[in-house]
């Protein structure tokens, strides 16, 4: 069998177990009964004479009330790998602290992202894959756009290899990474957020594995594949519906400037914030001002810009602005009052050959069609998961 059919030597495996029963106040007998297991089984897995199976580890857990990860990880190898670092390479220099980052493989090379792109919160709630320690800037010399860069991992890089990255602007895809788990235990799901034509762009360049859109023609009314066909080339691409969504005015709560439709936001009282060009809710809004005949220097605040669905929320809920075009769910989060427009579909993009080069993805595609999933993103508000898992045809047949 290859490497990474391989099983995993005990000596690579950081094993707390001992240390968290005796800080829950649990005999080895104690954790036996409640494990359904023998007490030899638990001290033979406490002085690591043999790994437990995951059924056994996940009664472990359940009994000590933590995490299978909290009681066994894989230790860090310090194996450096060399990739191409792509985002906010330009704010860091080798003389500088070490950057966490986060590493995946694409295809047939390492892509490198700093954990600081993932916001403000993400960055320190997401485990870094390793340490930026060095980087070639003969790269960014010759007018690249991507340096390479050496990254000290800190984590196994089997199980690296395993995560996806998905570029895209629904929040709901890190909920999507926690159902796989349940499919994968060591597989995750790192979510970098743009708007639909970044990721789309991101994923042209190989730097993703996934990309997520949401742009309705205004022609057709139909969502994304109008804009796949004019954008990809060739067939070779899998379009899976992740779910439908409701977009529309996000307005603080009451609604106190008594915003209703698209005109108001010509009124000199009334303070938009927008999304990135590129981004779904932008091209929204575009074509509703077209339509109504207005232009952009119409509206205070167009070129005031949040880069996220929830950040457009955070910056109405905090008094930075009246409304914007966004999703229902995020003015839900922020107890905000929403005016909708229209409902959308949240597509996914695979490249057909990463579903067999990455069985991960398979497993994220299986977890996404779970009822307990469509269910609890359906409980976030907004969202339709009817064809949830359909798959559309890029060309028409």
């Amino acid at each position: 069998m290859g490497e990474r059919h391989r099983a995993e030597p005990v000596s690579n495996i950081d094993n707390r177990l001992k240390a968290l029963r005796v800080a829950k106040g649990l005999s080895q007998g104690d954790l036996a009964k409640s494990a359904h297991i023998t007490r030899q089984a638990v001290s033979s897995i406490e002085s690591s004479q043999y790994l437990p199976t995951t059924a056994v580890a996940l009664r472990l857990a359940g009994v000590i009330g933590c995490r299978v990860e909290d009681l066994f990880s894989l230790r860090a190898t310090g194996e450096i790998v060399i990739g191409e670092l792509v985002g906010e390479q330009d704010r860091w220099d080798d003389n500088q602290m070490p950057l966490r980052v986060k590493v995946a493989r694409v295809e047939d090379r390492y892509v490198i992202r700093p954990v600081t792109a993932l916001g403000e919160l993400l960055a320190y709630t997401v485990p870094a894959d390793g340490l930026l320690v060095a980087n070639d800037v003969s790269a960014k010399a010759r007018g690249k756009a991507a340096k390479r860069a050496r990254v000290q991992l800190l984590r196994d890089r089997r199980i690296i290899e395993q995560e996806i990255a998905i570029a895209g602007c629904d929040p709901a895809i890190f909920l999507a990474g926690e159902y796989l788990r349940r499919y994968k235990e060591t597989a995750t799901v790192t979510g970098w957020t743009m708007g639909s034509s970044a990721a789309l762009e991101a994923l042209k360049r190989r730097e993703v594995h996934v990309a997520g859109l949401h742009i309705v023609d205004g022609k057709t009314g139909e969502s994304n594949l109008p804009y796949l066909r004019q954008h990809l080339r060739g067939d070779d691409y899998l379009i899976v519906t992740f779910a439908a969504w409701e977009e529309g005015l996000i307005v603080r709560q009451g609604n106190p400037k008594g915003i209703r439709k698209i005109e108001d936001l010509s009124r000199s009282d009334v303070t938009l914030i927008n999304r990135e060009e590129g981004a779904g809710a932008r091209h929204l809004l575009d074509q509703r001002l077209e339509k109504e005949g207005m232009r952009n220097r119409d509206v205070r605040g167009y070129n005031l810009i949040a880069d996220s669905h929830f950040q457009v929320a955070r910056r109405i809920a905090e008094g930075q602005a009246d409304v914007g075009v966004g999703v229902r769910s995020a003015s839900n989060m922020f107890g905000l009052d929403f005016i909708p427009l229209q409902q959308s579909r949240y597509d996914l993009v695979v490249p057909k050959p990463y579903l067999t080069a990455h069985p991960s993805i398979g497993n994220l595609l299986e977890a996404i069609v779970s009822r307990q999933f469509r269910t609890e993103i359906e409980a976030l508000g907004g969202y339709d998961t009817t064809e949830t898992g359909k798959i559309r045809q890029l060309r028409p047949e």
